[in-house]
Order: structure tokens, then sequence, then C-alpha cells
């Protein structure tokens, strides 16, 4: 495989322990990405998860793995990230904030808690990390880099126990828009992929009722829902020099659920 994209670029990517995360992980590094700060929640379950990665991507030669813990809502966890990152690799080339929640929860009895806690992690997370990682971009030789925010199909659609949840995913492509306006002077490109229904740890409860899983295949033009490693691709496209002249754009990546009204 081709390992041009990503030519030992050096990778953050939070929420990376399982789903979307852990799929563009593998996917920077079969590109040939050389350095990778992953972020996870730091549970028992996402440390088993994010170390198993570790071992996956350091078992080719030259590659190296920094992990990094934490609540991506509270900014310190950005800073950390940044800090622990640059201390082993010196710089960051690429962001991918992907680190989300989606509690599924119907909307007139919703707790507030709900709520505020589904904000705090998909919303300020994002600008928090991608406020630190810019930073580090804005100063570093030579100067730039890539983030991409992983939006959703939920930017430009409604669901029913979705109402505290897409709104953030809305506001997470606003934010690469502009982003994409404030860092294009520091060579830094800002770009959001949106998933459809991709097969995850996030909607395996919601998508274990056979009716409901059928349908939403039907949905779909391409007739099957989606997996990471089709959401990761893109990612590492939009990383690339291949979409160097690509910045504040949206990436609809969704077999064709959207387009699909039959």
């Amino acid at each position: 495989m081709s390992v041009s994209l990503a030519a030992n670029k050096i990778v953050c990517i939070t929420g990376a322990s399982r789903g979307i995360g852990r799929g563009c992980a593998l996917a920077f590094a079969q590109h040939g990405a050389k350095g990778f700060i992953l972020h996870y929640l730091g549970d028992k379950t996402t440390e088993e998860e994010v170390q198993s990665l570790k071992k996956e991507i350091e078992s080719s030669e030259g590659k190296r793995c920094v992990t990094v813990p934490g609540d991506i809502s509270d900014p310190a966890t950005s800073a950390k990230v940044v800090e622990e990152g640059v201390k082993v690799f010196g710089r960051i080339d690429a962001l991918v904030s992907n680190a989300g929640i989606c509690p599924f929860a119907e909307f007139l009895t919703m707790p507030v808690e709900t709520y505020a806690r589904t904000r705090a992690v998909n919303l300020d997370g994002s600008f928090f990390i991608t406020q630190a990682v810019a930073k580090q971009m804005k100063e570093q030789v030579p100067q730039g880099g890539t983030i991409v925010g992983v939006s959703s199909i939920s930017a430009f659609v409604g669901g029913e126990y979705q109402v505290h949840y897409t709104p953030t995913k809305a506001a997470i492509l606003s934010l690469m828009h502009s982003s994409a306006v404030a860092l294009g002077k520091y060579n830094i490109r800002c770009n959001a992929v949106l998933p459809g229904t991709i097969m995850t740890d996030i909607n395996k409860e919601d998508l274990s009722d056979k009716a409901k899983y059928e349908g939403m295949v039907k949905r779909t033009a391409l007739g099957r829902l989606g997996a990471p490693d089709d959401i990761a691709g893109p990612v590492v496209f939009l990383s690339s020099d291949l979409a160097k002249y690509i910045t504040g754009a949206p990436l609809l990546v969704d077999g064709g659920l959207l387009v699909n009204l039959q």
C-alpha cells in the first residue's frame, strides 16, 4: 500500500481507543505516519483498548505512540495532550478531533445534565483541542498543519432522540469553518468529515434492534452501514497534500443516506 499520503507525519487523535478514532489511527499508520499521540478517556476499558492499539501500531518498525488519558471536556486535557506529544515528537502535523458521545434521550424529559455533558464533550472538547494544537502548529517550523473535526450527517438533519447531540455536531462543522478562516494565515487547514450511520460503540445498542438496523441499511444508497475505515480514508485524504487547497470544507461520508428520499 502507498505510504505517501501521511509519510512521516506526527498525528494526534482524540477518542482514539475505539471506533472512528481507532480506525483513523490504523489508516494513518498504513499510509506512513510515524508518530501518534493517542488521547483516550482513561477508564479501565479504554486503557486496555488504547494499549492494544499502541501495540498494533508499534509492531511496524519506526512507529511510536504516546498515549494520554483524560476528559476531553477539561481544557487541561488538551494542554496535556499537546505537551506530551511535543515532548516526544517535537511537533504535531495533523489533528483528528474525534472524541464524542451520543447518549440517546427523549427531548422533553431529558435531564439538563445529559445535555450539558454532551455539549461539554462534543463541542467544548473539540474547541479546546483545536485551539491547543493550532497554537503549537503556529509556532513550529515549518509552520502549519491540518485539522479534521469529526462532525456528523446530524449537522444537516435531525433525530428524535438526538436533540442535544445534533446541535453539537453542527457546531463542530461551524468550528472548522471559522478555524479555517482564523488559521489559514498560519498554513493550517481545517476541514470536517460528516459520517452517516457508522457501526461503532456509540450506536451499538440503538442498532441492536433488527428492524431498526435493516431500516437504516435500506435508507442508504449503497445498501450498507459504514465502518470506521470508511471514515478513516477521507480523514487521511483531508490531512494529506492531495487536499492542500481544501480548507473550511465539509465532506459528507454517508453511503448516500442524505440524498436518498425513496
